[in-house]
């Protein structure tokens, strides 16, 4: 039988998370396309157990052109795979993994009011909440990027994965984590 690659390409064979916080909600489950139907929505944390392309695939599905169309976010998606494969020579898989654990923010501001009296306090980020914010972030930065831009948004989005892989500044990821964690240091 012949092994199930994502877009028929790209295997997970030897994949893992390396931030033990993630570890279990960065899914790589197999499947030849990144499409569940929506069978996770109505049960607490199932969203988990969805492969991690599909959760960026639907993540690309925002506002705008890829707006509620899922054929159209995965060709994107499938597009910028093949460009991080051409500029790193990496399997993308081991690429947007890299990006997810070198932009996911670990703390973040909250509000507590006692009195009539108003302050910021630092609080710890859940893992699941962290995968959500770094894929919003992820194609935030590539629909920022590719807008009024002739570069096309499957360049950008795969621009964003690779800045985001090597922690560069350049990716909006990596600055809106920088951004959080300073904020939330600074009112400890």
């Amino acid at each position: 039988m012949p092994e199930v690659k994502i877009f028929g390409k790209w295997s997970v064979e030897g994949l893992e998370v390396h931030d033990p916080g993630l570890k279990r909600y960065v899914s790589l489950k197999l499947s030849l396309t990144p499409q569940s139907g929506g069978r996770h929505e109505h049960q607490r944390f199932r969203k988990s157990g969805i492969n991690i392309v599909e959760r960026l695939v639907n993540n690309m599905m925002r506002y705008g052109r890829c707006g509620g169309k899922k054929a159209k976010a995965i060709a994107i998606v499938r597009n910028a795979f093949d460009i991080i494969n051409l500029k790193t020579g990496k399997n993308p898989l081991e690429v947007l993994l890299k990006a997810i654990e070198n932009s996911a923010p670990c703390e973040d501001v909250t509000r507590i009011a006692y009195g009539g009296i108003v302050y910021p306090i630092s609080v710890d980020i859940s893992p699941q909440r962290r995968v959500d914010l770094t894929l919003r972030f992820l194609t935030e930065g590539a629909r920022q990027s590719s807008f009024s831009n002739p570069k096309t948004i499957d360049e950008a989005l795969a621009d964003e994965i690779i800045a985001a892989s090597v922690r560069d500044s350049k990716s909006f990821a990596v600055r809106k984590r920088d951004e959080m964690e300073r904020v939330a240091l600074s009112s400890r």
